[in-house]
Order: C-alpha cells, then structure tokens, then sequence
C-alpha cells in the first residue's frame, strides 16, 4: 500500500544508527516486497528478528481440493460450519478450506478463542469480517476489526487474532499466493488512489503505534511455500517478535470497512468491475454494497445472464437481500459458486420483480478467479445439494 505511515521511534535517516536508552543498538530489519523493488517498510527491533531456538513441522488442516466435477454451480451454507464449541476455535487454525486454486484459497471461520501468533509466508491475506469483534496484535502494532471490515496482512507478517465479543468473529478469509492491493486503475502513477476511486487514503486505517511485548521461548506458526504446495513449521524465538519500538514505509497491515466503499451507479446496470475494491495475481475481490439502482425509465435493475468465460464466480452474501437470488436458498452466510462455462444469473422471477426498484439493499463479497476452483473439505462439508437444478426448477430424474 503506497501510502506512507510512520509509528514510535525510528532514527532521522534510514539505515543509520538507533540506539537503545541504555546506548545499545535497535536491529534494523526490511520488510519489502518483490526483492527491493516494490512498497517496503523498516522496523527497529529490541530483539534479533533472526534468531530461533528450535522448529518442527506444524501439520495444519486439510488442504485437499476435488475438481468440480462433473461441472456445477453450487451454494455452501457457511453457518453450517460453526462448532458447538466454538468458543474452543481460533481464527488460525480453525479456518475450513472452501475453494481453492494455485492463486488464491478461500476459507471460513467462527471462532471465540485466542488464535497462536501466525505469519502467512505464501502470500497476503484479505480477511472479511463477517460479524463479531476481534483485536488484531501484529509485529507493527494493533489493529480493531468489527464487522464490515477487512482486514488486509501483507505476506510475512507475525500477528494473532484475539476475538472480544459474547459471540464468535466470524471470518471469510482469502488468502492469496502474491500480493492484494487496490486496482492499479484507481491509482496514480505515483501511488496515490484517485478521485473516481470508490474508497480513499481516510478509509484505510493502520496501526497508530507499536505494540512491545515481552516473552521468552516463543512459538510461531509459519505457513510456507514447499515443493509439493503449502506446508507449515512451527518456530520458537528465544524473544517476543513484537518488539519492535518504531517503524515506518509504506507495506503494513490495515483495515477497510465496506460501510466506507462509495458504489458506482449508472442509468443501467453497471458490471462487476465496479465494484472492484482489491485485486491479487489471478483474481479480484468486488463488493456490492447498499445502493441505489439504475434510472433509466427501461432499466432492469438484476443482473442480466452471464457465461463466465475466462473465470470462476464466487458470491459470499453476508447482509440484507440479495434481491437477483431469491427463491435459490441463498441466504445471509451463504457462498454461490458460479464458475467459468456455466451461464448463470438472477432466479427468473427476479427479473420481473426488480422492475421499478430505485435502492437494493444488499450486501455481498465477490472474489472471481481466472483459474478455475476446486472445493475444499470445509465446502463439502455445508454444500446444498439442490442448487444446481434452482433455475429450472427441476433435477436429473424429476
């Protein structure tokens, strides 16, 4: 994120000496992305952000995919997923896979416990934040995460998840294999987000000032590149990571809350691009937020039918209704898997009854991938089994 922050203490001229009240030195370390060449930051640590005592293997959840096969819309009903116990589930390790391809993995939690310090080495991660509160503690500071948010975590950064509320955060999380960032076409050439972008620099919050914590033998959770996919080590430092008194630049953690996304509207109905507000490497992330609809006197207001032929659809719809779908099953925690060769659309009495409507009061996340998507366990798991045959009516043998 090319916006420059600054937080604690940090010396008047980069890689020069900072030194400790006590005279000794503060370990400098960069943060950047593609090897010195894009938007970094530099943190001053206490301790040596090298330094580790032990590692071993950390297995984590399954992570197996199934081709979608034969090839079929389908519709997962996420609340499904939520444990009896979920006070007992953190926000890390209690994440079940939905979708997934080599660029992007798209999972869900509801989670009422403390998760591990984390560090996401395979890419960033965009984490909406379905419903319930959360404290995130991370190596730069801490960020406030409440409903509507997302929750942007640059690539390698250390950070855990602290829920805060008498109900579970509920998190739609998507974790990419590169970098999330606002559409280059909302941007200058300089970095700045422009005047036709739906969001600006106020909306975006990062942390205030550093967050020193103390600890010996600390454990961290690693998710990481390896030969054969995502693999995980669990490391031990012999200091506490969030040491670090200051740092400034430009690659942080923040929060966007989708209350703050300005909707593009038109006389008739404006395409998915839209509502862009971030993108990955293989895929982009559309919200579609309360908002006044189209005004030409003919206009249809729901989408027209659509054959996704260069990507696969994803819709989590997570507030009010979602006026193209009603009559599907589709409700608030549901997730409609459209994907590439599949023409699909609004429910066919939806189109009919969209005529006049001035304000649609919906909320919904979009991701659509250029590569097509296998379902995860946890997507197996909440599948209705239906969903296919909603537009005729009818299923094989009926």
């Amino acid at each position: 994120m090319a916006y420059y922050r600054r937080a604690g203490s940090v010396p008047p001229k980069r890689h020069t000496q900072h030194r400790t009240p006590s005279g000794g030195l503060y370990r400098e370390e960069l943060m950047g992305e593609e090897g010195f060449s894009s938007d970094s930051s530099l943190l001053y640590h206490s301790g040596v952000p090298s330094a580790i005592v032990d590692a071993s293997v950390w297995e984590f959840s399954d992570l197996r995919t199934t081709e979608n096969l034969p090839l079929l819309p389908r519709h997962l009903r996420l609340h499904e997923l939520t444990a009896e116990d979920w006070k007992a589930v953190d926000p890390v390790t209690g994440r079940r896979l939905l979708l997934g391809n080599a660029d992007v993995r798209i999972s869900y939690v509801a989670a009422g416990e403390t998760s591990s310090l984390y560090r996401n080495a395979v890419g960033d991660e965009c984490v909406y934040v379905e419903s319930g509160t959360a404290t995130v503690e991370t190596v730069f500071g801490t960020l406030t995460a409440v409903q509507g948010d997302y929750v942007v975590l640059p690539r390698s950064t250390t950070h855990r998840w602290i829920p805060t509320g008498p109900e579970p955060v509920r998190l739609y999380v998507i974790e990419a294999s590169s970098h999330i960032a606002p559409p280059t076409r909302y941007l200058s050439r300089f970095g700045q987000l422009l005047e036709h972008a739906p969001y600006c620099e106020r909306d975006l919050h990062g942390p205030d000032e550093p967050l020193v914590l103390e600890g010996s033998d600390v454990e961290v959770l690693v998710k990481h590149r390896g030969s054969r996919g995502v693999v995980g080590t669990r490391y031990v430092y012999p200091t506490h990571p969030f040491d670090v008194v200051g740092w400034d630049g430009c690659l942080y953690p923040y929060t966007f809350n989708v209350a703050d996304f300005e909707p593009i509207t038109g006389r008739v109905h404006q395409p998915p691009p839209a509502h862009q507000v971030f993108a990955g490497t293989g895929f982009v992330i559309c919200n579609f937020v309360p908002r006044k609809v189209d005004y030409h006197p003919l206009s249809i207001p729901v989408p027209y039918y659509h054959s996704n032929v260069d990507s696969d659809e994803v819709m989590f719809y997570c507030g009010g209704n979602y006026e193209a779908r009603r009559g599907s099953g589709i409700e608030q925690g549901s997730v409609s898997l459209h994907p590439g060769g599949h023409s699909h659309g609004p429910q066919p009495a939806a189109i009919e009854r969209s005529l006049g409507a001035e304000f649609f009061d919906e909320l919904a996340v979009m991701v659509d991938t250029f590569r097509p998507l296998e379902v995860g366990e946890g997507g197996t798991a909440c599948e209705d089994p239906a969903y296919a045959w909603t537009w005729a009516g009818r299923g094989p043998g009926s």
